[in-house]
């Protein structure tokens, strides 16, 4: 699933091929992806309209045009492409907007995840769905130790857990939350009340770290994910502990494990993030 440095590059991307451009033609070939008003509408809506400016909350992008606000998540698969006229579609295309000059903007998603939300400019995103449940971003000032032991405090959820809540904070997925907890030092599994000051730093200071690397590297290409000009990140050949099961822990060169933590499939090293350790012992870094 592409998470924030994936999003970013593609906004980075969209921006130098598609703003300032005026969308003259759109083509739903797939209508559950549009959520909050029927296709027709939404079609209508976005005809004429021009790309003024490209953003990103957490894992969406957000298309500023001249009257509307085009809220656009990816979900596991989703890529966007420009192409020429004569392109030949192919059946995972499922959004075509027509650009002036007869290029065209393709969204293609082979799981059909993909979600689109349509308002009007003057609205206050931050209190309409799908935002109005979504945390501050990892790179706003906000983003915090004090913040952060508010939003854990009595919670015993695990940690990972909590990082992955899009409510707590917005944009950190399994690969990057694996990647902070490692070189944080904390167990993945620990309850998220237990977390003292030092790993609360800790924590702040390598989100930060990890997803600016990765955002300068691309991202990370794991299965399918690509920038929209086809560009793979590079990331992953950063990643310590992330799909590396069975290697040696580049630290203490202990084997990588691989548990589940909600369902979702997590790397650590045992021994460098070992559970319920001595409260003065943890927020050791990999500084």
């Amino acid at each position: 699933m592409p998470e924030l440095p994936e999003v970013e590059n593609v906004k980075n991307a969209l921006c130098q091929q598609v703003k300032g451009r005026q969308i003259q033609g759109v083509e739903v070939k797939y209508e559950p992806m549009v959520k909050n008003m029927e296709v027709e509408e939404f079609k209508n809506k976005l005809t004429g309209q021009t790309i003024q400016q490209i953003k990103r909350r957490g894992k969406y992008l957000v298309f500023y045009l001249d009257d509307y606000v085009l809220l656009s998540h990816l979900r596991m698969e989703g890529k966007y492409f420009v192409v020429q006229p004569d392109f030949e579609l192919n059946p995972h295309v499922h959004v075509v907007m027509t650009l002036d000059g007869g290029e065209r903007l393709l969204y293609q998603d082979t799981r059909k995840f993909g979600t689109y939300h349509l308002y009007d400019r003057s609205i206050n995103l931050e209190e309409t769905p799908p935002f109005k449940v979504l945390g501050v971003e990892p790179f706003s000032s906000q983003f915090t130790p004090p913040y952060l032991k508010e939003k854990l405090k009595n919670k015993k959820k695990p940690i990972k857990s909590l990082l992955l809540d899009q409510s707590v904070v917005c944009g950190l997925g399994n690969i990057y939350v694996d990647e902070v907890l490692y070189r944080a030092r904390l167990h993945p599994l620990t309850p998220s009340s237990d977390l003292g000051d030092r790993d609360l730093e800790n924590v702040v200071k390598y989100t930060v770290q990890v997803l600016a690397r990765a955002i300068e590297l691309g991202g990370t290409t794991i299965r399918t994910f690509s920038s929209s000009h086809g560009v793979l990140g590079s990331f992953q050949n950063e990643l310590l502990v992330h799909q590396r099961q069975g290697e040696a822990c580049p630290t203490c060169q202990s084997e990588i494990e691989k548990i589940k933590v909600g369902g979702r499939g997590t790397y650590l090293c045992p021994n460098c993030q070992r559970l319920n350790i001595k409260e003065n012992e943890r927020g050791s870094s990999t500084d």
